[in-house]
């Protein structure tokens, strides 16, 4: 699935007297993507995410097509928007969950995504670019072929909060939350429409490992490192489900 949604599922929230206590907001300039490309079909009437875990395939009709096996979303709507746009709608039942926006430059080297992300209690917006890597089969919409992130134009992921103890970790962001301990065994993500659970390993006073398991799977392997100083963390997040890793760095809200 083409979303971000390893960033949105970060441990979070520190008990007072921690070093990772308190609110974090993502340094949207310190996002990078590395790894396996998207890979986009939009050809025949029909459009096609190959690099999605499962990878599915719907009509471009602007109507709403159910997908099976994907963990966040079980509807599609695809629209061709222009000779270089398309927009793509995510939905779990009634609920949108996602919604992309592409825009392809005029010379097709480039892809402008707008994101507006609906899986939380608010809004969150991104808008990314990416660099085209193979090129678009003859006769399909300039949106096909491989892609690869470039960087993060604008955004608001929201802040983060973390809590720690002793014994575990905590996180609340936009209406999701978890409460795990540092025991291996695996812990509900509430609040999660992909019912992710997560377990945890503290390696030591400043770092945490963090593994998501969804659909019966590892997906996600994230590791948390708090600096010296306090003030940021650096966040390496192996999307095992999609063959990328993305790192980034969280500031400490005053």
């Amino acid at each position: 699935m083409r979303l971000l949604f390893p960033i949105l599922l970060l441990p979070a929230a520190a008990l007072a007297g921690t070093g990772f206590d308190g609110s974090w907001k993502t340094n949207m300039q310190s996002l990078k993507t590395t790894g396996e490309p998207v890979v986009l079909l939009l050809a025949g009437g029909e459009y096609t995410c190959s690099s999605c875990n499962p990878p599915y395939t719907v009509k471009a009709d602007g109507a709403e097509h159910k997908v099976t096996g994907q963990a966040y979303f079980d509807i599609a709507k695809v629209k061709v928007t222009g000779a270089n746009s398309a927009d793509i709608v995510l939905k779990q039942g009634s609920k949108e969950l996602v919604r992309f926006s592409d825009t392809v430059s005029a010379d097709g080297t480039m892809l402008t995504s707008k994101v507006t992300n609906l899986v939380g209690v608010q809004a969150v917006t991104d808008e990314l670019t990416a660099k085209r890597v193979a090129a678009a089969p003859a006769g399909s919409h300039p949106l096909s072929g491989s892609w690869v992130e470039q960087q993060h134009v604008a955004g608001d992921l929201r802040p983060v909060q973390y809590r720690m103890t002793a014994e575990g970790f905590q996180m609340r962001w936009n209406g999701q939350s978890y409460d795990a301990k540092f025991d291996g065994r695996e812990y509900p993500v509430a609040g999660d429409p992909g019912k992710t659970t997560v377990s945890l390993k503290k390696i030591d006073d400043a770092t945490v490992e963090e593994t998501d398991h969804r659909q019966g799977k590892v997906v996600d392997e994230i590791r948390l490192a708090l600096a010296k100083d306090g003030n940021t963390i650096m966040v390496i997040d192996k999307d095992i489900a999609h063959g990328q890793t993305i790192t980034y760095t969280l500031e400490k809200q005053r």
